[in-house]
């Protein structure tokens, strides 16, 4: 007895010490500790005073948010504009990051030049072929990443009638990935897009998608689900099934891909009390608890720094949106702590 009774005092002053640690760590230190990705989008344009502390202190991995995309890279047929994702590139190297380039092919950000699809199937084959090739090969080594299409497939589970779709067809797909492999065979290649968390007929087509694509030895390495969700009640766990969210990351991984959580915010409908940004750390949370708990999820990226800067903001028409993990004034949210404690304390023992 006498034993324990010296032993008790230890033991506590242990486990304040560890929780003290934890506090006060960054999140990309708790993540590295983990050898996982916590990351967060981030646009060239803002990379200076607290935005750029923060993202640098806080993530080991950056997304870039806009500037990759073609209509910012390609804007016209004869020129490429690479000056924000040099930007990016550059101030991840400075601060020892790993950069997820987001994305090569995205109907919602397609150049006008190119848009008329007054093009034949080897015309349109060959403009694909030099775009991406222009692109991955200027940053092969730096841009460890590639999202390389973007929301291809519709909530009904068809194929998006994108500009890509209506010139080539649906093996658009394959070639872009077999076009980026080319360009850089070390880099990591994914299939990104929203929606498709759950079991559900979306997420069973991006299956049959990726499935179909290794079957025929097209080069890829994972799926990204982007989980844009909105604060569900604390009782509900989340907004969405989190056994069904598992089983999907369990099945791709089955496959032999990774899986990055990788447009991660939690809107709600109005501004945000303490209870509502109580539900939205508890969220948070398990998101990230069930991304440490399934072996093939490797990254969690939040979409966005801070509040200040939330595309949820325009697109919901709410001036309040709150979606993310550090409030207007770069201030760390209850759903900071609520992932800086998941990546510190999570094992897989916790899981009912």
């Amino acid at each position: 007895m006498r034993n324990l009774l010296i032993l008790f005092p230890v033991m506590l002053l242990m486990a304040l010490t560890t929780s003290v640690t934890a506090q006060d760590q960054p999140l990309r230190e708790l993540a590295d500790a983990r050898d996982i990705y916590i990351g967060a989008a981030a646009q060239s344009g803002l990379l200076e005073g607290d935005y750029a502390d923060v993202l640098s202190r806080e993530f080991n991995l950056l997304t870039t948010e806009w500037e990759t995309k073609m209509c910012v890279t390609h804007p016209t047929a004869t020129t490429y504009d690479f000056t924000g994702t040099d930007k990016l590139v550059e101030f991840a190297e400075e601060h020892q990051m790993v950069v997820r380039g987001h994305t090569l092919l995205w109907h919602e950000c397609f150049p006008d030049w190119l848009a008329s699809d007054d093009y034949t199937r080897d015309e349109a084959i060959d403009i694909m072929r030099e775009y991406i090739h222009t692109v991955v090969e200027r940053y092969k080594g730096r841009i460890a990443i590639w999202d390389v299409v973007n929301e291809a497939i519709t909530d009904n589970g068809l194929f998006r009638s994108t500009p890509w779709y209506r010139m080539i067809g649906e093996d658009y797909i394959e070639l872009a990935f077999r076009f980026a492999h080319e360009a850089d065979p070390d880099v990591l290649l994914f299939y990104n897009d929203y929606g498709a968390e759950v079991l559900n007929r979306k997420s069973d087509r991006i299956y049959k998608l990726v499935s179909d694509m290794l079957e025929n030895e097209v080069p890829i390495d994972g799926v990204g689900l982007q989980m844009h969700l909105q604060v569900g009640d604390v009782g509900d766990r989340l907004p969405i099934n989190r056994q069904a969210v598992t089983e999907n990351i369990n099945r791709l991984g089955d496959l032999g891909l990774q899986v990055h959580i990788t447009e991660l915010d939690l809107k709600h409908p109005g501004k945000a009390d303490e209870s509502v940004l109580e539900q939205q750390a508890q969220n948070y949370r398990d998101v990230v608890e069930i991304c440490l708990s399934a072996e093939p999820c490797t990254a969690i990226i939040v979409w966005g720094v801070t509040d200040r800067y939330s595309w949820i903001k325009d697109f919901d028409n709410n001036p309040d949106a709150a979606p993310l993990l550090f409030d207007e004034d770069y201030q760390p949210k209850p759903a900071y702590t609520a992932v800086q404690q998941a990546l510190a304390e999570f094992t897989t023992d916790d899981q009912s």
